[in-house]
């Protein structure tokens, strides 16, 4: 199927990243089930649902998603069904709706661009807005973490999940920030750490790294990712695919890492390690191809933001699930 760039996929504005490709990964088929499990603006549901006469179910915590899906499942007769929740409890969720067993799942990394875009969801320093950052409605916003976090902490969430080399000098700003008055919009974070972080040569806003440090830890991404690679795997039945887009190194390191070790392709352990007791476990995936999918010259001229993303597809092979063979 040829996906077209005016097509009704586009019509909320967000542009779904790498959407053809994805969709080749998944292979949907009439009669098929499929998972997107970070539905967002539906992109990539309405795509599957267009590619075949199959049904998806569209998992996201962001309730303004699940409105967004509502309205979108009435042009498809049933075929799209949304559920509220967060992708990493797949598996549960789908089992709630009487589902054990789904010939897909795609997983669309990080945040959407009408996250990004609305300044009062706090994610964006190029918009001042309240400093928010959640993907859902629950949990611990990005101005608590910043005015009640322990210095030593702050600097370590911003170092490990921003890789910002000046994290300490980020985390002490902040400190001392926070005594004078509370840290509340996004726009007095972003001038806290402009004011420490020198600007590179890249043009990238010092900010940059210290604003996705804290998304990632309010929403517990990269532990929601590990759940949800697991949730998978539970999920696929055997040749069902799974397909990942992320957007980060972090993110795509983590998702590489989990299809080495379920594809059989991890490295061979060290010959003066000690030798374990445990049987290899039979390999659960079938990679798809080694090396990452990339965006093309087209889709990056149309779509600057899909600069950084990265494709990883894989196979369910009939091995049971990793956990399942402990």
């Amino acid at each position: 199927m040829t996906l077209h760039q005016d097509d009704s996929t586009y019509k909320s504005g967000h542009i779904p990243v790498l959407l053809a490709e994805v969709v080749a990964a998944l292979a949907p088929r009439d009669g098929g089930v499929y998972v997107d499990g970070t539905f967002g603006r539906g992109g990539y549901a309405r795509a599957i649902l267009s590619a075949a006469d199959c049904t998806v179910l569209g998992i996201d915590r962001d309730p303004s998603a699940i409105a967004a899906g509502a309205e979108m499942a009435r042009e498809f007769d049933g075929r799209l069904t949304m559920i509220e929740g967060a992708f990493g409890s797949m598996d549960a969720l789908l089992g709630e709706a009487g589902i054990g067993q789904v010939d897909g799942v795609t997983l669309d990394l990080g945040v959407s661009s009408p996250q990004i875009d609305d300044p009062a969801r706090g994610f964006s320093f190029r918009a001042d807005g309240p400093l928010d950052m959640r993907m859902g409605n629950h949990g611990t916003t990005a101005a608590d973490a910043v005015n009640t976090m322990d210095e030593g902490d702050l600097a370590n969430v911003i170092f490990r999940l921003g890789e910002e080399r000046l994290s300490r000098r980020v985390a002490r700003a902040i400190v001392q920030a926070r005594t004078e008055a509370p840290i509340e919009r996004t726009s007095q974070l972003a001038e806290i750490v402009r004011r420490v972080v020198p600007k590179s040569k890249d043009g990238i806003d010092p900010a940059t790294r210290t604003f996705q440090a804290l998304r990632l830890h309010v929403n517990d991404e990269l532990g929601e990712l590990d759940r949800g690679l697991a949730a998978a795997e539970r999920l696929l039945r055997p040749e069902g695919r799974l397909a990942v887009v992320s957007f980060h190194s972090l993110e795509d390191r983590q998702v590489k890492e989990f299809l080495r070790q379920r594809s059989g392709n991890a490295p061979a352990p060290s010959r003066h390690a000690p030798v374990g007791t445990d049987a290899p476990k039979a390999p659960t995936f079938r990679l798809i191809s080694r090396k990452p999918v990339t965006p093309g010259q087209a889709e990056l001229t149309h779509n600057p933001r899909a600069r950084s993303a990265r494709l990883r597809a894989a196979e369910r092979t009939k091995a049971p699930a990793f956990e399942e063979a402990a």
